[in-house]
């Protein structure tokens, strides 16, 4: 059990620690310590039952059907390009970590653009269900399970540290330009995700 665990765990983590739109948003959670706690355990969950449908066999279904990851491309691209806009329009805001600005998003508004960010990314299915789900769905019975629980443990690993992490670091960022910098760091993230969806289904519909 301990082999297939660290294998979960090493593979895991080196498929989350990409930079790429969830994680910046994470860390622009923890930075702002908004609900930084409830954003790392939504999107360490997600991965947990995610990777656990995919050790169950999820990932075979949906390379069989292609439409569901073109629909979630679309779907993703537009959310994301929508979220860069947001963090483009704070570039030219005074943004500090004021209480006013630390409280002025709701725990729901929170919930909803966590479960957005996370799951109309297609990129999250192809590695925790796919991938993750494929790898795991190799081994032995009796050992599934200890892969499965490795990828998981680095999922909760790091959301919670880069959450934790940067809301500990809160204080020492607190700098108008400071933001200023984050927010377009977010903003290219976003659209550069958001491009990488998007272009082969627009090349795919041209006929390139």
């Amino acid at each position: 059990m301990l082999l297939p665990y660290l294998t979960g765990f090493g593979l895991g983590g080196g498929l989350i620690i990409a930079i790429g739109a969830q994680n910046a948003f994470v860390l622009g959670q923890g930075l702002r310590r908004n609900h930084p706690v409830m954003v790392a355990f939504v999107c360490a969950l997600c991965d947990a039952v995610l990777i656990a449908a995919g050790v169950a066999g999820l990932g075979t279904l949906i390379a069989a059907y292609p439409l569901l990851t073109t629909i979630a491309a679309w779907g993703g691209g537009a959310f994301l390009i929508w979220y860069g806009f947001g963090a483009l329009r704070r570039l030219f805001e005074t943004e500090t970590l004021s209480e006013e600005a630390i409280s002025k998003t709701g725990w729901k508004v929170v919930l909803g653009t966590t479960l957005a960010v996370t799951l109309l990314n297609p990129h999250v299915y192809l590695d925790t269900v796919v991938m993750l789900g494929g790898i795991g769905g190799q081994y032995p019975a009796d050992e599934r399970l200890g892969f499965a629980l490795g990828a998981m443990s680095a999922s909760f690993v790091w959301f919670f540290a880069i959450a934790l992490g940067a809301a500990w670091l809160a204080p020492y960022v607190a700098r108008p330009i400071t933001w200023k910098i984050i927010d377009g760091l977010t903003c290219g993230v976003m659209w550069l995700v958001a491009y990488s969806l998007l272009a082969p289904e627009i090349r795919a519909l041209m006929g390139g």
